[in-house]
């Protein structure tokens, strides 16, 4: 469903992201792991196509993202680390131009807000401006206007910032339900609490390169002790640190 072939993309003397492969499955939930600067916001603005590629290739769903990107884009829903929303418009004038932006007819657009709005808490204040909302509003319309056409792919970057205990626990089972509906969810997030809850497999990150790949339970310790994902991660990362020499990348 997703496909990224020997992907990079070199700012100037930078390579924040180098020859990066994964094909990620149908209804699998992915969890994308690196420190800051790690390369991971650099790789998901080539995904959803905000970015181009210095090599390699992107494709979503069998589309290929530089080369028909409106098909690629047309079946990807994208929760961006700090959304840009439409400060002046209300949430519902938003997600309504979000839907016919997706070709809904108003009809299927209120059958989802009715939905969503009930399900994210929205219904109170949907019809208030934007500009008034607080942090942990606006994440809860980004997360609505990425569901509303009810995508085959959902990539999200850093889904929990903002959230409050209750609303985060119901966006991880809303993106379990999607996941077990078919559809692919990618999931970058510096929480290694909830990749490990979540993902179905994972992968980790540091200075553009893949260093690891595989389940939660499939990184192994070298000393043959029991770890955490935390202490394995932390491992993984410092142990290719130790190896290169360390880097500044700007992205995170």
């Amino acid at each position: 469903m997703i496909k990224v072939e020997n992907l990079s993309k070199q700012f100037a003397t930078t390579l924040a992201v180098n020859k990066l492969d994964l094909h990620i499955e149908k209804g699998e939930l992915f969890s994308f792991l690196g420190p800051n600067g790690a390369g991971k916001t650099t790789t998901i603005k080539m995904m959803v196509g905000l970015m181009t590629p210095t090599e390699g290739t992107i494709h979503m769903g069998g589309f290929n993202v530089e080369k028909e990107p409106q098909k690629a884009k047309f079946i990807t829903g994208y929760v961006p680390d700090a959304a840009f929303l439409y400060q002046h418009l209300s949430g519902l004038e938003l997600l309504m131009m979000v839907g016919q932006l997706y070709s809904m007819d108003n009809k299927a657009i209120q059958n989802e807000l009715n939905g969503l709005s009930e399900r994210l808490f929205m219904k109170e204040w949907i019809g208030d401006r934007i500009s008034g909302y607080s942090q942990g509003m606006k994440q809860r319309l980004a997360f609505a206007s990425a569901f509303l056409h009810s995508p085959e792919i959902l990539i999200i970057d850093e889904p929990m910032v903002g959230l409050d205990p209750k609303t985060a626990r119901i966006i991880k089972d809303m993106l379990k339900e999607r996941s077990q509906s078919g559809v692919t969810v990618f999931i970058s997030t510096h929480n290694l609490n909830v990749a490990e809850e979540l993902s179905d497999r994972i992968a980790i990150i540091n200075r553009g390169k893949l260093l690891g790949l595989g389940t939660v339970d499939s990184f192994e310790s070298v000393s043959g002790e029991q770890e955490n994902l935390e202490e394995r991660f932390l491992r993984i990362v410092e142990e290719e640190e130790l190896t290169e020499g360390h880097s500044g990348i700007e992205d995170e």
